[in-house]
């Protein structure tokens, strides 16, 4: 496993003596600081890595502290920036805020000054990772756990970097399998080479055609310049065909083509350009069930899948929840100044129940929208009620028709009674999703992991057999206004 997650933070332009004191605290709490000495270090430094704090000297040589400042900002607006200088005047301040600065030091600095700063700008837990594209874990490229299931995937992923096979990773929406695609480009031969991303479910046929080709002036209307495509500017590295199969089958066939001889024209042109491209595609559809059905030609899944890795699920892996947790703490903490030390035991029996069809990226809103309504040092959902409810509405029903909240034994709406037949357990939490949301179908459907028109539907049958009439629901199964 690769180790722990730690802070990094960067210092411009200090003097001697504060950069000792500052980088003293900071090895104090294991972490990382970097120095740059004036300006022009400090504008080669901030694109290299990936920074959790800056201080800057507001007289940094070079030509002042106020341009990193500007530069870190306009790279990460929420980077936390701390201002130093020897002077406090009211126009220095105001200076320093306007460009972004969240806080203002004066020389000469105190140590529990400095300590407090870090215990809220700073993450305070650290994290096993289980994958990360740089070795020292700096990269954006993040992958938390240590479940088997994961581990398992992630093994496979490595080992599929070192060849050159084509591979397509198969996951639901929000598992990372974009994550596990840079994991792969970073591992293989093709590293130093570009990494070309292409979502094929925002754009038409026709339109993706021409991002992934590139065409000539004069092609189309509007083509008014000559552009090169994406397997061309991923030539000698990778390219990610994410969500590939929302392609139509004429642009399979095109695909398939380019796959197979590595050449192509542009839309438009005459002339054969090479490529050297890897294949990377996800989908969070059941590929081989697309092919069966022949929504997928047969042979571009072949040609695309040497290899198949499946990201699982959140619900296949809770004993990850808790350190994807406190990983969004220490993420986004920082925003609103909170320093968590403790996850709410209640809050996580919850999480740990909850199926999460959103998987990380719903866990990773759930945790932020916590952070922000919440007060105090112990992240809980108290803040949030709202969302406490919907996670409650969608849990598994027992025996006795009731949802499985926990030890605090809350019960999550009414008894339906010991019925275990499917279609009591289905009306069931259809209801409850209604009540949660306030008779909202859309916000119901979309917490049921469901379509609409699928819960339209149910719904007309409930009110057709007369199941509104019989427990008193017809409010809850009103058409919408």
């Amino acid at each position: 496993m690769t180790d722990s997650v730690h802070p990094n933070v960067l210092l411009v332009g200090c003097n001697t003596p504060t950069t000792r004191l500052l980088l003293e605290v900071l090895a104090a709490r294991g972490i990382r600081g970097t120095v740059a000495r004036d300006v022009k270090a400090a504008g080669d430094r901030i694109p290299q890595d990936r920074w959790d704090l800056v201080f800057v000297e507001l007289e940094t040589a070079g030509g002042g502290g106020l341009a990193v400042v500007e530069e870190a900002k306009r790279r990460e607006p929420e980077l936390p920036v701390v201002m130093i200088s020897g002077e406090a005047a009211v126009p220095t301040v105001v200076r320093a805020l306007r460009a972004g600065c969240g806080d203002f030091l004066t020389h000469p600095l105190k140590r529990r000054t400095v300590e407090e700063l870090l215990d809220a700008l700073l993450p305070n837990r650290a994290v096993p990772l289980a994958a990360a594209a740089a070795p020292d874990g700096r990269d954006p490229c993040r992958i938390v756990g240590r479940s088997p299931a994961l581990l398992q995937a992630l093994t496979l992923a490595r080992k599929a970097a070192q060849t050159s096979l084509p591979i397509v990773i198969l996951g639901e929406s929000g598992t990372g399998k974009e994550l596990v695609a840079n994991l792969i480009h970073q591992g293989s031969r093709r590293a130093g080479g570009p990494y070309v991303r292409v979502n094929c479910a925002a754009l038409s046929d026709s339109l993706l055609e021409s991002e992934l080709f590139g065409h000539e002036r004069g092609a189309f209307t509007g083509a008014v310049i000559e552009r090169k495509g994406r397997f061309e500017l991923a030539d000698g590295g990778t390219l990610l065909l994410d969500e590939v199969t929302e392609t139509g089958l004429r642009l399979q066939a095109e695909l398939l083509r380019v796959l197979d001889q590595q050449d192509f024209e542009r839309v438009g042109g005459s002339k054969s350009l090479r490529v050297n491209v890897r294949v990377i595609s996800t989908t969070n559809r059941d590929l081989p069930g697309l092919v069966h059905q022949g929504r997928f030609r047969a042979d571009l899944y072949y040609r695309l899948a040497g290899m198949l890795v499946a990201v699982p699920p959140l619900r296949q892996r809770p004993e990850d929840i808790p350190l994807l947790t406190w990983y969004f703490v220490n993420e986004y903490a920082r925003e609103v100044r909170r320093s968590i030390t403790a996850l709410d035991p209640d809050m996580m029996d919850l999480f740990q129940r909850y199926d999460w069809p959103g998987n990380v990226r719903q866990l990773r809103s759930a945790v932020r929208t916590a952070l922000v309504l919440g007060s105090g040092d112990v992240l809980s959902l108290a803040g949030a009620p709202w969302l406490r409810a919907e996670l409650e509405a969608c849990l598994p029903v027992t025996a006795t028709g009731r949802a499985e909240v926990g030890a605090a034994g809350r019960s999550g709406g009414t008894d339906a009674g010991p019925s275990l037949r499917l279609r009591d357990v289905e009306r069931h939490t259809i209801l409850k999703a209604l009540r949660v949301t306030g008779s909202h179908q859309a916000r119901a459907a979309k917490l049921l992991g469901i379509t609409d028109r699928t819960l339209r539907e149910k719904l007309r049958r409930y009110r057709q057999e007369g199941d509104a009439d019989a427990t008193g629901d017809r409010l809850w199964l009103k058409a919408p206004a």
